[in-house]
């Protein structure tokens, strides 16, 4: 496992950065998410109080289309998708039921789904995409960062996409100036949000 290039705890009270440092370390450890995590930054000030956690992931894996784990054998009015890796099945039926409904895909086996379809409607099947692993990443480091935060912290606003996220927590409202408060955190780690 690579290691986290850069990871910082600001906070002026040395105890409550060794501590947050530990909690951070576990959660992540726990969650399987240092793989992920190329920076993070978190900074607490608990006289305001405000917790702020900025981080740059990793490069993800890309979208998983039909053709990546199945086959798709076309003929004029039906499809067979033989699948090889039951790893998306799921929500690949869940996609095939919403796109042409449950009447026109059938599985008679955990390898095989055939559908009813036109022609026209076969056009692109293979490239159909089926998953977005970078949509349930980012949204399992959302929730380990609320996790991390401190406890009673319920005002929040967060962010993730394009290879950033963030969560900014406190108690009471969030400051007027929290949009350059996470730029300025981005910047102690060399990145722009």
């Amino acid at each position: 496992m690579e290691a986290v290039e850069y990871f910082e705890v600001e906070c002026d009270e040395p105890a409550g950065r060794e501590y947050y440092r530990k909690i951070a370390d576990i959660v992540l450890l726990d969650h399987n998410l240092l793989r992920v995590i190329a920076k993070l930054h978190i900074f607490i000030d608990p006289k305001i109080p405000l917790f702020v956690a900025t981080g740059v992931t990793r490069k993800l894996p890309g979208v998983v289309r039909l053709r990546d784990f199945a086959d798709v054998n076309k003929k004029e009015s039906s499809v067979t998708i033989s699948i090889g890796d039951e790893t998306y099945l799921a929500p690949l039926l869940r996609l095939l039921w919403e796109k042409f409904g449950k009447d026109r895909v059938n599985q008679p086996d955990r390898f095989t789904v055939l559908l009813t379809l036109d022609q026209g409607e076969q056009e692109g099947l293979e490239d159909l995409p089926v998953f977005d692993p970078s949509e349930t990443i980012y949204k399992d480091l959302i929730y380990v960062l609320q996790v991390i935060q401190p406890e009673g912290f319920k005002v929040r606003r967060q962010y993730y996409g394009k290879g950033r996220f963030y969560l900014v927590a406190s108690e009471d409202t969030l400051p007027d100036d929290t949009e350059e408060l996470v730029r300025r955190k981005f910047a102690l780690m060399g990145e722009e949000l």
